[in-house]
């Protein structure tokens, strides 16, 4: 049997009493190594794709389902049953989705990307996406099938007073998957892999093909969600502090709403500002949330400065947002706000949490410090800063020094998870 518990320096502690659970543990831990790392390498891609300008739809497929749901689903393998109170019922499940979800990432931005690539070279890695996301949600469900609102949390009696918290964050999971599921099947949509359905009648559309409704549906509704939910239970745990309660349930309430909302109602519609104000609000809340922990902290690891810098990106995303909402779209603030929310807003908050879940110091190559990990946040941060203001006032020479100093932080970012993953 294996217990596991988040401590505050970060890392996972298990306990575990027979070789079984011993062995699933490593195979979890392992495993979860190789998601983060096809997830930097995406991240990588992200950038070079944009440095040779490259269809925004390949930028989008490679930074959010490659990046950052890649790093989402390794760690959720050991997060979700561990803030559940169970196990993972069945940890080779992680050997079967990665094949899956990785080529599948591949094989929808190859097809974005290139004329040359026939269409459905995107189908199929749309199904194997799908694939892979159904096995990794029967994974986690069959484990929590006996808690699934996340009533038992597991919260140690040193820290009962978050226990209220607890639940109410472990509670939002459950609809971070379902935004999963609903995300890929918009996918698979998008790429003729499945059949498109009109839910209302038309007056809310989700399944008909628009790229965008399912790049919401999985960007704000899974991904940002999963950062809502996770982080109401990480961050107050890292920096030591008691959290703002009250902010963070508003982000959770308001972020499970928004998401939907939008992209049923994407690129306009009557009710898109109500999903706009929904998904500013939850943003916000949860940028003040952190921040008022962050303050009381008196911790300043740079993991946590780049945890900071994602939620001011935040900020100024939904700010876009709702701009588009209440005045207008604007194609290049369209882009400018695609690269704030997936290489800003998660991506910042991604690179943050693993730095913390693998600390560079760990590694033993040649300037794996926290110097070396405070310039590869700086790059990636100021890249995204560069990408927005280029894109947004059409300086093209901007934008492209945005992608190679941003691309040098990705750079710099897995050389450091790679030092880190070596030495472990």
């Amino acid at each position: 049997m294996a217990v596991a518990g988040a401590n505050t320096s970060g890392t996972i502690d298990f306990r575990v009493v027979g070789e079984a659970g011993t062995m699933a543990v490593a195979l979890v831990s392992r495993w979860a190594r190789r998601y983060v790392a096809i997830a930097v390498a995406a991240l990588v891609a992200a950038h070079v794709a944009m440095l040779v300008n490259a269809p925004s739809r390949a930028v989008v497929t490679l930074a959010l389902s490659g990046f950052v749901l890649h790093v989402v689903f390794g760690k959720a393998y050991s997060l979700v049953p561990t803030y559940f109170d169970r196990e993972l019922a069945a940890p080779r499940a992680m050997v079967v989705q990665l094949p899956l979800t990785a080529l599948g990432v591949a094989g929808m931005a190859a097809a974005a990307s290139f004329g040359s690539i026939p269409r459905v070279v995107g189908t199929v890695g749309a199904l194997a996406w799908t694939a892979g996301v159904g096995v990794f949600v029967a994974a986690l469900a069959w484990t929590v099938r006996s808690n699934p609102t996340g009533a038992e949390t597991a919260t140690g009696d040193g820290k009962a007073h978050l226990a209220g918290l607890d639940r109410t964050a472990n509670a939002f999971v459950p609809v971070a998957v379902l935004y999963l599921v609903a995300g890929s099947y918009a996918t698979a949509v998008a790429w003729n892999a499945a059949p498109a359905v009109d839910l209302l009648a038309g007056v809310a559309l989700v399944f008909d093909g628009y790229p965008p409704r399912a790049t919401h549906l999985l960007g704000a509704g899974t991904a940002t969600l999963l950062v809502l939910a996770l982080g109401a239970r990480l961050w107050p745990r890292f920096l030591v502090v008691d959290p703002p309660r009250g902010a963070f349930v508003l982000a959770l309430a308001t972020g499970a709403l928004g998401p939907v909302v939008l992209a049923a109602t994407v690129p306009a519609g009557e009710f898109l500002v109500a999903g706009a104000l929904l998904e500013a609000t939850a943003i916000v809340a949860y940028a003040v949330a952190y921040g008022r922990c962050f303050r009381r902290s008196a911790r300043r690891r740079v993991a946590f400065w780049s945890v900071l810098g994602g939620a001011v990106a935040g900020v100024v995303a939904v700010a876009l947002g709702a701009w588009f909402a209440v005045v207008d779209l604007d194609g290049a603030l369209v882009v400018a706000h695609r690269r704030v929310t997936l290489l800003g807003f998660l991506g910042l908050t991604v690179v943050g949490a693993t730095f913390q879940f693998y600390p560079p110091t760990v590694g033993r190559w040649p300037y794996c410090t926290d110097r070396t990990a405070s310039v590869a946040v700086t790059a990636l941060a100021s890249g995204v800063a560069l990408q927005a203001v280029g894109t947004a006032g059409g300086l093209n020479s901007v934008e492209t020094a945005g992608a190679l100093v941003g691309l040098a932080g990705a750079l710099g970012y897995g050389y450091l998870l790679a030092g880190a993953f070596a030495t472990r």
